[in-house]
């Protein structure tokens, strides 16, 4: 494959004077067209874990319906609890049941989780290894509601904390797996979360989830895409797309962002030749493509190395697929900067 062929590829086209962005479509589908779907996959999943086990327990603040654990309270009302709009006291009372021997389910939004709670998540929860879990409900750029409910830097935030395991799972199928076996291992949890009707990318795949371990979905000897949550749904689509230009492309997924799987990972960036890519719905700093470069240098491992992710800014408010193809999230936008890197 001679990457000389392609021209240059601007990967965020500038956006014309004058022109707003549409308030329409603020949480949108992140389905594409045909693309199956499979609806409240958390929420499903919780419920089949509940029924062989009565110390679950669920709550929510006040974002039962918009983080899926709605599901859940349907069918064992006397084991959730609504806790308002008061993420501390959500997260205290969590750590309470947990303290009692309950597994306690915790949603809300991940900005709420990452900015309000987090001295009480830190000292209540981790520092007591308490077998909490928390689920943060539209992470990074999966709502156009601007800044306030945009959780770009909620990775950055947790990987710092002792004893959190993390996870940014892609799709549905990842998300049930990872939700029982989130239930299977005693400690405190932070799970990134996309609800509703979820897209089912990694079914096809034959994926199994294991905690701490990344997976190579596709291999390929021009392009290691690593990636973790909703990018790696898209960047399995462009590599599809990639190669009917002739660059062969491997997608190597983390959904576990903490314990990192730096063996795997180093790896697989180690196979000479490979431009080396990280992919991640987060801002630039702190999340995947930081962890990934710090560990093969540590290891001794130097490829190409490029990012994809959210500036190191505050994000606009408006259409979502707008803002994913402006800040270089959609599926087109890969396509044309991993294009623009291989012409370098």
């Amino acid at each position: 494959m001679s990457a000389q062929r392609f021209g240059k590829y601007d990967p965020r086209p500038p956006v014309p004077a004058g022109q707003r962005l549409k308030t329409s479509a603020m949480i949108a589908s992140l389905a594409a067209d045909g693309m199956p779907v499979i609806a409240a996959p958390f929420g499903q999943a919780l419920n089949e874990l509940a029924q062989s086990n009565d110390k679950i327990v669920g709550l929510s603040a006040d974002l039962a319906k918009y983080t899926d654990i709605h599901v859940f309270r349907d069918k064992y009302p006397d084991r959730f609890y609504q806790m308002g709009m008061a993420e501390q006291v959500l997260v205290s009372a969590a750590a309470g049941l947990a303290r009692e021997g309950f597994q306690s389910w915790a949603t809300t939004y991940a900005v709420f989780a990452a900015r309000r709670a987090y001295d009480f998540i830190c000292m209540a929860i981790a520092e007591e290894n308490l077998d909490v879990k928390i689920i943060g409900g539209l992470p990074g750029l999966t709502t156009g509601y601007g800044p306030s409910h945009q959780a770009t830097e909620d990775l950055a935030i947790f990987r710092g904390m002792p004893n959190m395991t993390i996870l940014d799972p892609c799709c549905a199928t990842d998300i049930m797996q990872a939700t029982k076996a989130l239930s299977a291992y005693k400690g405190p949890a932070y799970m990134r979360l996309l609800r509703g009707n979820v897209p089912d990318v990694l079914g096809e795949y034959g994926y199994q989830f294991e905690l701490g371990k990344a997976k190579m979905i596709r291999d390929g000897v021009d392009v290691l895409y690593i990636s973790t949550g909703l990018m790696t749904m898209r960047v399995l689509e462009a590599a599809k797309k990639l190669a009917k230009d002739g660059v062969d492309c491997a997608v190597l997924h983390v959904p576990t962002i903490k314990p990192f799987d730096a063996a795997t990972i180093a790896e697989a960036a180690g196979k000479t030749g490979r431009l080396v890519i990280t992919a991640e719905n987060h801002t630039i700093i702190g999340g995947l493509g930081e962890a990934v470069a710090a560990e093969l240098m540590r290891r001794g491992v130097h490829p190409t190395f490029r990012q994809i992710a959210c500036p190191d800014e505050f994000l606009d408010a408006g259409a979502l697929p707008t803002l994913h193809e402006r800040y270089g999230l959609s599926e087109d936008a890969v396509i044309r900067q991993t294009k623009n890197w291989l012409s370098e």
